[in-house]
């Protein structure tokens, strides 16, 4: 991905806390908290991956950028793969990576399309793509067999969890900030601005209009108002960590994120692991169940230790230098 962006690896290591504060701790706080906005978080992330590997603000030319695409395209279906292993677990979690490796390949038109165009998906994927869900309805079953199969492709774009003519919306937007170039500081600014003020819309004019904008209503408030919220988020932090003023205390103080952040995959795929062993003991109760505090706490100071541990011992994340190995396209020397 050339070049480490601090503040992004810190808003993508606050999504992975995020995910596993909704996943773990108790009812009446996951929604006010974390529930939905990290997973929305995420997705935003996960589109400015792909903007920063195919060149973020100067985008390749030529046969890079048709080694790039390949390269997307393969990180798309090894996230296919992974995502429906970790379904087989059995935890009661909506796995989102499957979806996020459908869109990586859906979404490969888009890649280098000018700004425009890709606006213009993220403005019809808000709109149009929760009157779709609408219409067709959703089917949020968690549990994963052999007899889901045949109705993946559906899941993965309307009745899912994760429904990709709306998740799609997320995907575009960090894409087209990574176009904006996320080194030039009025790229960030804008983020934290427009992001607010995308958030303050979709969430004050639901409460206003009295419309549903919580967690997974996949309704246009709520991509406005989560949507806007990861932007700020993402350009707030990174404005931290790239200020001359700021960037050194902010980097020691978030470090623990930062390196969960620049290990998404071990970090999201070890803790359904964990959460996978964790529903085969007697602590787990009867029947078992996942939300606990003391689990909570477990995962995520063993997660943050485990990924600041790593990064300083060895580097990059096991699944991640994985992942790169099995995407990078190498040229055969002439």
């Amino acid at each position: 991905m050339g070049t480490r962006f601090a503040g992004v690896d810190a808003a993508r290591g606050l999504a992975i806390v995020g995910m596993l504060w909704a996943h773990t701790a108790a009812d009446g706080t996951r929604q006010a908290l974390a529930d939905g906005r990290s997973a929305v978080l995420f997705a935003t992330l996960a589109g400015c991956s792909i903007g920063l590997l195919t060149g973020g603000a100067r985008p390749g030319l030529g046969r890079d950028r048709r080694d790039a695409l390949v390269s997307v395209a393969l990180r798309g279906l090894v996230l296919v793969a992974l995502g429906l292993a970790l379904w087989t677990l059995g935890t009661p979690i909506a796995v989102v990576l499957d979806t996020y490796g459908v869109l990586f390949l859906i979404l490969l038109p888009v890649v280098f399309a000018p700004v425009p165009v890709v606006a213009g998906v993220a403005l019809v994927a808000a709109l149009a793509g929760p009157l779709i869900v609408a219409a067709v309805g959703e089917d949020l079953q968690t549990p994963f067999t052999a007899q889901r199969l045949a109705h993946l492709p559906a899941e993965w774009l309307v009745t899912g969890y994760y429904p990709g003519v709306v998740v799609a919306a997320y995907l575009c937007a960090g894409l087209l900030v990574a176009r904006a170039g996320l080194a030039r500081r009025r790229t960030l600014v804008a983020m934290v601005g427009a992001g607010a003020a995308s958030s303050a819309l979709g969430y004050g004019g639901a409460a206003l209009a009295g419309l549903d904008a919580s967690a997974h209503a996949n309704t246009t408030a709520e991509v406005l108002g989560s949507g806007g919220l990861a932007l700020a988020i993402i350009g707030a932090l990174e404005l931290l960590c790239s200020s001359p003023s700021t960037g050194r205390i902010a980097g020691a103080v978030l470090r623990p994120l930062i390196a969960a952040g620049r290990m998404p995959l071990t970090i999201y795929t070890g803790q359904l692991l964990a959460l996978a062993v964790w529903l085969t003991t007697p602590a787990a109760g009867d029947p078992p169940w996942i939300e606990s505090w003391s689990l909570l706490a477990g995962l995520l100071i063993g997660s943050l230790t485990f990924a600041s541990l790593w990064q300083r011992f060895v580097g990059r994340g096991p699944l991640e230098d994985l992942l790169t190995r099995l995407t990078t396209v190498r040229r055969v020397q002439t």
